[in-house]
């Protein structure tokens, strides 16, 4: 059975200090973050009830906002009570939740500085990121077009939505051929991350990372 389409969901959305139903959240097309990529997010995972390091996930997503020029108007604190409640009002106990800020709709054009900062959280049901019959078997990669960019030229320690047009491209390439998903090499031609995860591997018990200086340190 297909899943629902993400526009067409029970159950509310937070947005801008308000819980609305889920088929209302809804933005301008002529929102900046849309046309330039002015927003930025987190994907967080609620087990049994409890989100997984909501404090680190929402410090981040401010963090984020700063790099971008522009600063959330509800705090870290206040961000995580509304997450907590709307977990509860959602229903689930396992769930992903996904928190969003972007530059609205007020000006249009590169500059956007005295556009209003809208935010959202939505929170739905999604066991994996990848199926079960590929996790148990082992994730597939292709190798991705694109590199992860020179930290001089995008700023890369924002989890950004610009930031992943290239981990889309490389992704549906990937898919296209069969695999996963990508494994993408960062500027200097080294291992990265995944387009949506990172990567790691354990030698004579030890755990060893790329060093996230190109890409976001998850």
């Amino acid at each position: 059975m297909a899943a629902a389409p993400f526009h067409d969901r029970p159950g509310v959305i937070w947005m801008n200090g308000e819980f609305v139903p889920w088929t209302d959240a809804k933005v301008h097309v002529l929102s900046h973050g849309l046309h330039y990529g002015s927003g930025v997010f987190e994907g967080e995972r609620a087990y049994g009830g409890e989100i997984f390091k909501l404090q680190e996930h929402t410090e981040r997503l401010h963090h984020s906002a700063e790099i971008l020029g522009f600063k959330i108007p509800w705090s870290v604190e206040e961000i995580n009570q509304v997450s907590n409640e709307l977990l509860a009002r959602q229903g689930h106990a396992d769930a992903y939740v996904r928190p969003i800020a972007w530059r609205g709709s007020e000006m249009m054009g590169v500059s956007a500085q005295q556009s209003s900062i809208n935010m959202a959280i939505a929170i739905w049901e999604w066991p994996s990121y990848f199926k079960p019959e590929e996790r148990l078997k082992g994730i597939r990669l292709d190798m991705a077009q694109y590199r992860r960019p020179d930290p001089a030229t995008a700023p890369s320690k924002a989890k950004a939505t610009g930031l992943y047009m290239i981990c889309t491209l490389s992704k549906h390439a990937a898919e296209a051929k069969g695999y996963a998903d990508a494994l993408m090499l960062d500027y200097r031609g080294r291992v990265a991350e995944a387009t949506g995860a990172n990567v790691f591997f354990v030698r004579d018990g030890e755990i060893h990372t790329p060093v996230p200086d190109c890409f976001l340190d998850g």
